[in-house]
């Protein structure tokens, strides 16, 4: 059982973390090019994904009583490669927009 600060806490990291998965789902779906919908998963999605994963390592270390590691590796790597496939997205699609003549 954990202690109300921390079921609080773990909660709200909860929602914060599906609040901005949802606005950066919605942007995905909603925005009207390619490079606008991009920010949707980069920016606020990565936000609420690492949200919900940091209230899984809280929730995880507090009821095992040692630091959970894994989901500290997963934040890392969530946080290290979702700009760079945002860049190397964003530079294929500047070269086939250029390769056509478009820009």
């Amino acid at each position: 059982m954990l202690p109300s600060a921390l079921d609080i806490l773990v909660s709200l990291l909860l929602l914060v973390g599906g609040g901005f998965a949802l606005v950066g789902s919605i942007g995905l779906a909603r925005l009207p090019d390619f490079m606008m919908r991009l920010h949707g998963p980069t920016k606020a999605t990565t936000l609420g994904v690492g949200a919900i994963v940091v209230a899984a390592m809280v929730h995880t270390s507090a009821t095992s009583g040692r630091l959970s590691l894994q989901e500290l590796a997963i934040s890392l790597f969530l946080f290290i490669t979702a700009p760079v496939v945002a860049h190397l997205l964003s530079k294929a699609a500047l070269a086939q927009k250029a390769r056509d003549g478009d820009g």
